[in-house]
């Protein structure tokens, strides 16, 4: 039995940019949520994930983020109720461009509303909503999480106490929105993509989600790291083959094996659209300036956390960021880590970011 719950949003809910949907957000929940709900913990995800963050005793497979949440661990189940939140416009239970239309009984595809980071936060709301949670102790965002949180925080400031940013910013940087750009293109150009109305039985565009597969790994860790893991370690599974511009390399290897991986498991059109919400999300349209945007926050206090060789979301970004909150949130913490495995970090240098989670729990 899988621990994903489903709620429909009820009546019409109103998109940024003026569309209305009736949409299903997917969420599982750990812990137990005390009589007064003032440990509520939303987590929100990076562009891929779904709300599977961790294991439980309904869905024991292992999560996302399986070391940072559970019993004793940074986000400790025992004290805290945690709520993850697939995202708006994703293909793991929550509306996305993949589901069907109630008007057409197709899938939108296409004629599915352009999406924000904005309605991403705001969908949640409706799940603290029908789980009778008011206030956030703590709202949770890494990566394209971290700009849905922070949007969380600007557009519902009364629902938050504190905030943890991760690896995120409050814009994307022209390098960042360049290689999505890319990314979504390689995936446009894959003829089987057919202006979005392939038939997702059969994957669709498996050659455009696995080039940008790739590009994608290469964005999200660090050259450092794969001259320290691959050197220039040859491939010995793919020594024998019958054209001259074959694998030959370990690291070229590790790029085939995520791309394949990466296939049938996310829908081409939801990546296209989640994609876009982070190149549109600017935490400036909320003021006109960071300083501005921030005015209305009701933030007690907030946690940034970054590494050095993050090439999406660069440490001056992240700097800047905990600035800005820190002239209006009283307590505000920057933790720059000095973690190799670029923005994947996260999800894998466990030594580093467990430590700077737990000291701010």
């Amino acid at each position: 039995m899988k621990a994903v719950e489903l709620l429909q949003v009820e009546g019409r809910f109103e998109m940024k940019r003026g569309h209305l949907l009736s949409p299903t957000i997917a969420y599982e929940t750990w812990g137990t949520l005390t009589p007064r709900a003032d440990n509520a913990v939303l987590i929100f995800t990076g562009l891929s994930p779904s709300a599977h963050a961790a294991s439980s005793e309904k869905d024991p497979s292992a999560g996302w983020w399986e070391d940072m949440i559970g019993s004793g661990k940074p986000l400790d189940t025992d004290r805290y109720f945690i709520v993850c939140v697939n995202s708006l416009g994703s293909c793991f239970g929550s509306t996305g461009a993949a589901s069907l239309d109630p008007a057409t009984q197709q899938p939108y595809r296409l004629t599915f509303p352009v999406l924000t980071v904005e309605d991403i936060a705001n969908s949640a709301s409706h799940v603290l909503d029908h789980l009778g949670i008011e206030q956030l102790h703590t709202v949770v965002g890494a990566s394209m999480g971290g700009m849905t949180a922070l949007a969380f925080t600007l557009n519902h400031a009364s629902r938050c106490r504190r905030l943890v940013s991760i690896s995120s910013a409050a814009r994307a940087l022209p390098h960042a929105i360049a290689l999505r750009s890319l990314q979504r293109e390689i995936i446009r150009n894959d003829p089987l993509w057919q202006e979005g109305q392939y038939d997702a039985a059969n994957h669709g565009p498996v050659s455009g989600m696995r080039l940008a597969r790739k590009l994608g790994m290469i964005s999200y860790r660090s050259g450092e790291e794969w001259a320290e893991r691959f050197g220039r370690e040859r491939a010995p599974d793919f020594a024998e083959q019958d054209t001259p511009f074959g694998i030959d390399f370990e690291v070229e290897s590790y790029l085939e094996s995520h791309a394949d991986r990466f296939i049938g498991s996310f829908d081409a059109n939801c990546y296209l659209y989640l994609s876009r919400a982070m190149d549109l999300f600017d935490g400036l349209d909320h003021g006109g300036s960071l300083a501005a945007s921030f005015s209305s926050l009701q933030l007690e206090s907030a946690l940034v956390i970054g590494v050095r060789t993050d090439a999406l979301f660069p440490l001056t970004q992240q700097q800047a960021l905990a600035e800005a909150l820190s002239e209006k949130v009283p307590d505000v913490a920057f933790v720059p880590l000095d973690s190799i495995q670029g923005h994947d970090s996260f999800l894998v240098d466990m030594d580093r970011f467990r430590p700077a989670i737990s000291a701010y729990f």
